[in-house]
């Protein structure tokens, strides 16, 4: 029986690419920076993205993901801005000023409650996934959260899971599903913890690595049948 559930944020329980749009408007207006049109966007998209991803390869630190990727973007788009720390703190904080939930997750969410343990798992900044958990309602239907920042720890290590478990208690393997997007984040940590995985894949994309998924999904919903 599944009784505890971790579930991923952006991209899983809330909208990431509607934050994101919204973070990132937001900020070329507070800083002058002129119009930032949806090509930019996706060009952003793909620069973060890439980021992200050589973080979960141990390649480089939170604080150059958190930089660089602005760096890399401003230069690409020929932009002359040299305070990146400070666009990124900024950032950080417009990420959270609206709530933007995935179709039928913070329903989900709560019909499960009190029906199994539902923990945030996420490798997002303190203050970014605060502010969101707190603007979507779901930080007072969690058991609890965890943030990668806090932890010391990004998924997909088994040293960030190892804190979850230290946290709410020993636990049975099978026991246990994380629910997530991303297959290099949430669906690989979950299978370098020995525990469930389920992947939150709305847009039908292709699986191209080995990694062990128990289920799939396309709508959050359904977890209430693979809980029943």
């Amino acid at each position: 029986m599944i009784r505890i559930l971790l579930w991923d944020v952006d991209g899983t329980l809330l909208d990431f690419s509607k934050a994101e749009e919204y973070g990132i408007r937001k900020c070329f207006e507070i800083f002058g920076l002129g119009e930032c049109t949806d090509e930019m966007l996706l060009r952003y998209s793909k620069i973060n993205r890439k980021y992200w991803e050589r973080l979960e390869r141990n390649e480089i630190t939170k604080q150059q993901v958190l930089t660089d990727r602005f760096v890399e973007f401003f230069k690409a788009e020929n932009i002359e801005f040299n305070d990146v720390d400070k666009f990124n703190d900024e950032y950080q904080m417009r990420l959270g000023d609206k709530s933007f939930p995935c179709d039928n997750a913070l329903e989900t969410v709560m019909a499960l409650k009190g029906k199994c343990k539902q923990y945030a798992v996420t490798n997002g900044t303190i203050i970014a996934q605060q502010r969101k958990l707190k603007q979507s309602g779901l930080i007072d239907i969690f058991d609890d959260i965890f943030i990668s920042d806090e932890i010391g720890f990004e998924k997909p290590s088994v040293e960030f899971f190892d804190a979850v478990e230290a946290k709410i208690g020993e636990f049975k393997n099978d026991e246990v599903m994380i629910i997530g997007d991303s297959l290099t984040s949430d669906i690989k940590g979950g299978n370098n913890a020995g525990i469930l995985c389920c992947w939150y894949n709305p847009f039908n994309l292709e699986n191209k690595t080995d990694l062990k998924i128990d289920y799939e999904i396309k709508d959050i919903n359904e977890i209430l049948n693979i809980i029943k």
